[in-house]
């Protein structure tokens, strides 16, 4: 029949296209059949269901594990104003910033996630050891340890993506982060500040959960990660973390084992600065943490459980020292073993027993005992310095953070065989000077040139 209407190269060419659409529709449909079962049917089973389903879970896979910044585009509007010359003030203080700070939005609708299923960080992982050990074994140029009993570590800290609420809140950060840079270039650690929020309903206390778990998949190398609140700064230049002291754990926080796991106490432990082990143990406790942590109706139900579990704790929605308080006393056996409480010396330190003392620490005692005569950790609880309201004096809090900042820079300076003014905002005691005056023949306003009495110069890592 088609030898009759058709030339043989027609009718070859006709064969070849029947014979390469059957192939494309058979491909068509085992996709279609993959898709509904990855993604399900639809509610009723339609195609239309079945496109909102794959498109939510999309959108959802990209907000959850690829977040990204969106980069305005510039309207014709402001084009033309812009080369027109504009009508706009050249004072920021007339500028009203908010304008230029838009939502993270790609124009597609937030995926709503099941508020009867347990939250979750993100794919169930089981098998991280074998992978993170293979990754090591084929890739030797980038080890684990940077020492025979030196980790390699990571030093994590970061803040809200849009500016501070109060006029001062960003230069205090910026203080705190170059204090945290000062001390990671002494010792050797690599440091990562994020200001991205990777979850939407992981805010506050935390946001800290999904970041610490993606970097930690990300960075097979890294064998420690240390987490540190914005609000804290070191204050011991020149203390060495004793990591043979941990080579068998993979929790370190700063607390008390029997406030923790006899009383049950809420403030048994601090997780403002703490260190966790690059393994499977630790992406399971953080898959445990997690189900507490979603802003709403369930973070503050958690709360309610957590205050009426732990000792002295307030009212308030579920936060992650709380929690951590909780699942270590509660789940002694499955975690206890690998986690460490350290109150040797100050991983975290409350400023408010600290910083007016720090004209004492000068004059009795040295930097790199890391403890109460010479904190590692000053952590200023409270202050909230980014926020509009805090939980002490405004002023009393950027005084006292002036200071402790003053007195870590102090000791980098001396490094580089510099002097710096130190503690100049407050009076200090008059005894304390005439005593100082009297030992060391110096005027008694000369504070600003105080010298910190710093450990043998051969014990100092270099900067360089």
């Amino acid at each position: 029949m088609l030898d009759r209407v058709l030339t043989r190269r027609r009718e070859w060419q006709l064969r070849r296209f029947l014979k390469t659409g059957k192939l494309t529709l058979f491909c068509f449909v085992l996709t279609v059949l993959v898709l509904r079962a990855n993604f399900g049917a639809g509610r009723f089973g339609t195609p239309e269901k079945d496109l909102d389903e794959i498109r939510e879970t999309f959108s959802y896979i990209r907000r959850r594990v690829e977040p990204h910044r969106v980069l305005e585009e510039v309207s014709v509007v402001d084009r033309e104003r812009e080369s027109s010359g504009g009508t706009g003030s050249n004072s920021y203080a007339d500028f009203d910033v908010s304008k230029i700070f838009k939502d993270e939005d790609d124009g597609v609708q937030e995926f709503k996630r099941d508020s009867s299923k347990p939250y979750s960080l993100g794919p169930k992982i089981t098998d991280w050891d074998q992978q993170r050990g293979e990754w090591l074994k084929n890739n030797p140029e980038f080890p684990n340890f940077v020492s025979d009993s030196k980790p390699r570590v990571l030093l994590v800290t970061g803040s809200s993506p849009k500016p501070c609420e109060n006029p001062v809140g960003d230069h205090y950060l910026l203080k705190s982060i170059k204090n945290k840079i000062d001390y990671c270039r002494v010792h050797g650690i690599e440091i990562f500040y994020n200001m991205a929020l990777l979850d939407a309903e992981m805010s506050g206390f935390w946001a800290k959960l999904p970041l610490i778990r993606k970097l930690l998949l990300s960075h097979p190398d890294v064998e420690f990660l240390w987490w540190m609140d914005s609000d804290a700064m070191f204050t011991d230049m020149a203390f060495e973390l004793p990591w043979e002291r941990y080579k068998d754990q993979n929790l370190v926080m700063h607390g008390w084992k029997e406030m923790v796991y006899d009383e049950k106490n809420w403030i048994g432990l601090n997780t403002g600065s703490f260190l966790l082990r690059n393994c499977q143990w630790s992406l399971d406790l953080l898959d445990t943490l997690a189900p507490m942590g979603p802003k709403g109706k369930i973070r503050e139900e958690a709360g309610k459980i957590l205050t009426k579990e732990l000792k002295g704790r307030p009212v308030f929605e579920a936060d992650d020292q709380s929690a951590m308080v909780y699942i270590l006393a509660t789940q002694k056996e499955r975690w206890d073993e690998k986690v460490y409480l350290e109150n040797a010396y100050y991983l975290h330190g409350y400023w408010g027993i600290l910083v007016d003392r720090y004209e004492e620490m000068i004059e009795n005692y040295h930097p790199g005992l890391g403890d109460h005569r010479w904190p590692l950790v000053t952590h200023f609880v409270g202050c909230k310095p980014c926020g509009k309201f805090g939980d002490y004096p405004v002023e009393r809090c950027l005084k006292q953070m002036d200071r402790a900042f003053n007195f870590g820079d102090n000791q980098i300076l001396q490094i580089k065989r510099a002097n710096q003014k130190l503690i100049s905002l407050i009076e200090v005691p008059v005894k304390w000077q005439q005593k100082r005056g009297q030992q060391a023949g110096a005027d008694q306003n000369a504070l600003s040139s105080v010298e910190i009495l710093l450990p043998a110069p051969h014990s100092w890592p270099s900067l360089c």
